[in-house]
């Protein structure tokens, strides 16, 4: 009988997450294997009825694979093993997750997801035999274990054009611009941006500051070289006081956003300059993907299929010195990918000048 294996994406959605689905759609239809699509995330797989459809290759021959999104959609919230209900009281419901599987009569789980989707999910195959393998993904490039993930190039991208629209505005109106962009935790989308479209100052969360060299910092740059500046700073980036700068939602969930707009007012008042702040957000996440990430999505895709079919599981595909490997999820969720303060791009950003605020 063909294998029939199951793919979800899960968490935050990103960039290339379809031409992960198409690769793994066609290397699974090479082997004579059926691939079901689930719908959601996990929670495609709440509930008496399992939502899913099964994929073809003749729905990847066209344009699905440059769009941005996922077509089986995803879930960021309710996490399984204590899942908000409606009169306000939680419930694991992993054994709903775990007899919906049974149900479809899968060989094998592919999860496309970052480090926290994998946790969970990790956990649900360990509690119900769940044979799986996972794929990361996040534009936060955050996951341990690999160099990089799907939809990090495709963000990083986005970043760098929207610092390249800032730059001609801020010449014209003498402006302080700066560019408030995601990353949750990790500063690794700003950094590369800071270095890519040529920012005067990166703030991440990595590694700390003050508003004395900033302005220290810009006024240098307006006397000695030009009459703007250009700052790229991360979500999760704190005051230099130590205090985060979020709100919470009608989920009582904690939200970045709003360092920019604080460090522009801050610079304002202390170094006398017109400071303007643009948050990207979600931009960041919707674009077709770049060449790089669908490559990395191709290479990810295929590589799990193999592994499914050569029984290794509890397994993470990964990028390692220009190839694909495969590492223990636990592992990879383990090992947290933050900016090294000694990172060869902080080394190369200070090379050229670009200042960290520190």
């Amino acid at each position: 009988m063909p294998k029939k294996i199951g793919i979800l994406t899960s968490g935050g959605d990103c960039a290339g997450l379809n031409a992960v689905i198409r690769a793994v759609v066609h290397a699974a239809a090479h082997k004579g294997w059926e691939t079901h699509g689930i719908l959601d995330g996990t929670a495609g797989l709440l509930g008496e009825t399992p939502q899913t459809r099964l994929l073809t290759t003749e729905e990847f021959n066209g344009n699905v694979m440059r769009m941005g999104g996922t077509i089986l959609g995803t879930t960021n919230k309710g996490d399984p093993f204590h899942y908000p209900m409606p009169d306000g009281s939680h419930k694991d419901r992993t054994s709903e997750i775990i007899d919906n599987y049974n149900k479809l009569g899968l060989d094998a789980l592919i999860s496309i997801g970052g480090d926290g989707s994998h946790d969970i999910l990790r956990r649900i195959a360990q509690q119900g035999s769940i044979k799986m393998v996972g794929i990361p993904k996040t534009i936060d490039n955050d996951i341990g274990e690999t160099e990089t993930s799907v939809g990090y190039d495709t963000a990083v991208m986005v970043a760098t054009e929207a610092l390249d629209r800032l730059q001609p505005t801020a010449a014209s109106h003498d402006r302080v611009m700066i560019l408030e962009v995601m990353g949750r935790d990790a500063g690794h989308i700003a950094l590369s941006t800071g270095i890519a479209g040529g920012a005067d100052i990166i703030l991440i969360p990595e590694i700390d500051y003050s508003m004395e060299n900033i302005v220290a910092t810009i006024k240098k740059v307006k006397k000695e070289e030009r009459n703007f500046a250009l700052i790229v700073v991360s979500e999760a980036v704190k005051t230099p006081q130590g205090e985060k700068v979020a709100a919470k939602n009608s989920e009582g969930k904690t939200l970045y956003g709003g360092i920019g707009a604080y460090i522009a007012d801050e610079i304002s008042k202390k170094a006398e300059v017109e400071a303007r702040v643009t948050v990207l957000g979600h931009v960041q996440r919707g674009s077709p993907p770049t060449y790089r990430d669908r490559l990395l999505a191709t290479a990810f895709g295929v590589k799990a299929v193999n592994l499914i079919d050569e029984g290794k599981f509890d397994r993470m595909v990964a990028w390692k010195n220009r190839e694909v490997v495969d590492i223990a999820i636990a592992d990879a969720i383990k090992a947290y990918h933050a900016v090294d303060p000694d990172d060869t791009l902080v080394h190369t950003a200070r090379g050229i000048g670009i200042s960290f605020g520190d």
